[in-house]
């Protein structure tokens, strides 16, 4: 369990008694409150130097208790089926049951359900909160720093048993084949998301890219990947059992890339290990995007519709995108702070080229959680 002693501070400064969280459980709060998984809406209430309330269904009673360090407590155990014989409605009397439960005015964040924030002000005060919460999940312990890497060290197996899959294939004119079936971008990509599956991890919408769909940084790719072309693959699995993600970009091409597609990935690297080497304590996201930026705008590619499009990175932990971020307004960085380097040149049409690494702020640099080979020709 986590210690949560800022956000015991923000209810305290809200004259709140206690912070509420509403969400399934395998929303990033939630989970970071709980350490409880599933997919069914449920209620945690964390009042100041106390252990979460959790509030399940009875069927998930024993399962939570087992799962979690909350203290633990049926809906029924809450009185809410005795409140919804007289209130008829379900929200209104999940409203009443909180309240009953608070005895005090709320906190909650600012992604809290308006509807049930409006049936609560019936019976109390609800106060927004800054983001606490998630600003607490920003600074990883050990244990989950360990989880990410452990879920990059299944990402690379993926990565590498598609790159294998590529180079195995038969080339005819200008595709690739596996027999008698074209090697596709759809085939590769539930390759990845299979292979990940029986490595404990879900993937979805991974990137494998092909060509001048490379030139558009989220197109998920489709049809023949081809020779001689660029292959971006963006996989970002989460671990089934703890919930934690890793993402990781390469990209690849087997034959003879063009002469402008090698100029982008030597630039693309370069940039990487510049915002590599800058990432550490004390620096702002901002800084380490603007160097980036500055870099590719020296050598000729200017930011815009065109060229370096997104921003340096950003968290990953319960989140696939959290903070902090290395971004035009991103904040200053601290230890325990997991987050990618990820520069990209994109252009319609050449394609494009898009390398992605995950690093730990440490107390004084950071270290690479990617242990992953950058090779354009495979």
């Amino acid at each position: 369990m986590h210690t949560f002693s800022q956000l015991d501070d923000a209810i305290q400064k809200s004259n709140a008694a206690a912070y509420v969280c509403y969400a399934p459980p395998n929303s990033p709060d939630m989970r970071y409150l709980t350490g409880f998984s599933g997919s069914d809406p449920l209620v945690c209430i964390k009042r100041p130097d106390e252990a979460p309330l959790l509030i399940v269904p009875q069927m998930e009673y024993d399962r939570a208790c087992a799962e979690t360090k909350c203290e633990v407590m049926t809906r029924g155990e809450a009185g809410f089926f005795h409140i919804l014989e007289q209130r008829k409605d379900p929200r209104k009397a999940l409203a009443e049951m909180i309240a009953t439960q608070v005895k005090g005015n709320l906190l909650v964040s600012s992604t809290f359900p308006l509807g049930l924030a409006r049936d609560l002000e019936e019976h109390v005060a609800v106060h927004i909160d800054s983001g606490t919460l998630s600003t607490i999940r920003e600074r990883k312990t050990k244990q989950e720093i360990d989880a990410i890497e452990s879920v990059q060290r299944c990402t690379e197996k993926a990565f590498y048993r598609a790159v294998e899959t590529i180079q195995t294939a038969t080339a005819r004119g200008t595709e690739f084949y596996l027999g008698e079936e074209p090697l596709t971008s759809e085939y590769l990509r539930r390759q990845i998301e299979c292979d990940l599956l029986t490595q404990g991890c879900r993937a979805e919408e991974t990137i494998v890219s092909c060509g001048k769909e490379t030139g558009m940084p989220h197109c998920l790719g489709s049809g023949p990947l081809l020779l001689n072309e660029p292959i971006l693959m963006d996989i970002f699995p989460h671990d089934t059992t703890t919930g934690y993600y890793a993402d990781m970009s390469r990209t690849v091409c087997r034959g003879t890339p063009s002469r402008e597609i090698k100029d982008l990935y030597a630039l693309v690297q370069e940039a990487q290990q510049l915002g590599t080497a800058m990432l550490r304590p004390g620096i702002t996201g901002q800084e380490i995007h603007n160097a980036v930026v500055s870099f590719f705008e020296d050598a000729g590619h200017p930011t815009g519709e065109e060229g370096f499009t997104h921003s340096l990175g950003h968290g990953v932990g319960l989140a696939i995108h959290e903070g902090p971020s290395l971004s035009p307004s991103g904040g200053l960085l601290a230890p325990g702070n997991v987050v990618t380097i990820e520069p990209g040149l994109y252009y319609r049409d050449i394609g494009g080229v898009r390398l992605e690494d995950l690093a730990v702020v440490t107390e004084e640099r950071c270290r690479l959680l990617t242990n992953c080979k950058e090779e354009l020709c495979i």
